[in-house]
């Protein structure tokens, strides 16, 4: 079935409102199924009017979101029925809905929000418990023009997504003739390169039958996408698995995070942190994941020489010797903020971020990570980051995190 999104908001291409939309429909339509196969972003006015014509020549349902509200520059409804052919009228039960969400919160319903009860003639108008705007659905045929299912919606997420779950994903179901489906597996690798997982596995791939297989690359992450059968899906994780099972942060999509809080709470562990040039990252991505306040205890940032000194018993001797990006400070910084928190296990992260600081032997983009465990000897390792500042810190959380999740599971 081909499916179009077509989004529309000048805000989307001014860059002062992120477009999240395609993303977010990509990942709830593959779990019926199906597929986006392009999306389209226009600003408000005429220039829906060439897109929404284009995409009904080709597109088996065109998902069009925005333009639903009472403003002048809201003209989605308006520019769609005069494409189709179909006229406008009011919709009582639309009206009285509006209405009643006024009157609740004791709101005067201004002239202007009249138009959002507009719906094109012989369409379903969805309803929108979240807002003012109801959706519509124009279903194939109904203007003798196309074939293609027309689905208005708001663009307020919170507003879009319910009714997405509650009134579009089951006729896109029903349209599309949906019984037996595809799976999807998808398997997050880190500390390895995505040339050097393609060419470990991909050619084993290809000779499964029926498996879609496909790559993406993040900064210390490469996600391995699979989709097929179950016979297809088991078979392509087997053949990831016997190559680069040390590699695996998840197989069910779950971030090095939350695998990391789920191995924290699986081991009754708790997790302390002391970072300087990640400037408190490492928290922010485990205090992220629903439940970490059951395993993570401190988040210690410790940017300045002094602070690492004063919060974490750092040598200043060893500081002057070594500089503060060394292993023995590493070290000491894992141990600092294990023995402070008296948590079960600590990590540090003490870095050059640059652009400047570097030296030939410590060059912008190097890295000493600690880590500490009750009862085990403190480890520390060397890490190489050259990225711009904001890339640098995420690589050097991706890599603090996954030296737990190694302790963790004994690696």
């Amino acid at each position: 079935m081909r499916i179009e999104i077509l989004n529309t908001g000048s805000e989307l291409l001014l860059g002062n409102t992120l477009n999240t939309h395609g993303a977010w429909f990509g990942r709830e339509l593959f779990k019926l199924g199906l597929r986006i196969e392009r999306q389209t972003t226009v600003p408000d006015g005429e220039a829906i009017r060439e897109a929404l014509s284009d995409i009904l020549s080709r597109a088996d349902a065109v998902i069009v979101t925005g333009g639903l509200g009472p403003t002048s520059d809201d003209l989605t409804r308006e520019i769609t029925a005069e494409v189709l052919g179909v006229e406008l009228m009011i919709d009582e039960a639309a009206m009285r809905s509006m209405e009643a969400f006024f009157a609740l919160r004791n709101k005067p319903m201004a002239e202007s929000n009249r138009k959002q009860a507009l719906s094109l003639v012989g369409a379903d108008v969805l309803p929108n418990p979240n807002g003012t705007a109801p959706g519509v659905y124009v279903p194939p045929r109904l203007n003798g023009r196309s074939n293609c299912a027309v689905f208005l919606l708001p663009g307020p997420p919170r507003e879009l997504y319910p009714m997405y779950h509650a009134e579009v994903a089951p006729r896109l179901k029903a349209l599309a003739g949906l019984e037996n489906q595809n799976d999807a597996l998808e398997l997050k690798l880190t500390g390895v390169g995505e040339s050097e997982v393609q060419d470990g596995i991909d050619a084993k791939l290809a000779q499964i039958p029926g498996l879609e297989v496909g790559y993406c690359a993040h900064i210390g992450e490469v996600d391995v996408r699979l989709i097929g059968g179950d016979d297809a899906l088991s078979a392509g994780r087997k053949i990831v698995l016997d190559r680069f099972a040390p590699y695996l942060v998840s197989d069910d999509g779950s971030s090095i995070e939350k695998t990391v809080v789920r191995l924290l709470r699986e081991q009754n562990m708790t997790l302390a942190t002391a970072e300087s040039c990640t400037g408190g990252l490492i928290s922010n991505r485990i205090t992220n994941v629903p439940g970490s306040s059951k395993v993570f205890t401190h988040g210690f940032i410790t940017y300045s020489n002094e602070a690492k000194r004063d919060l974490l018993n750092v040598s200043w001797q060893d500081i002057e010797m070594h500089g503060a990006v060394s292993e023995i400070v590493a070290r000491q910084m894992a141990e600092g903020a294990l023995s402070v928190s008296s948590a079960s296990i600590s990590v540090s992260v003490t870095g050059i971020a640059g652009p400047d600081g570097g030296t030939p032997e410590k060059p912008v983009g190097t890295l000493w990570i600690g880590v500490a465990r009750l009862g085990m000897e403190t480890t520390a390792f060397r890490a190489f980051h050259p990225r711009n500042r904001k890339d640098f810190k995420l690589g050097a959380s991706q890599t603090a995190l996954d030296a737990v999740r190694k302790n963790l599971l004994g690696c």
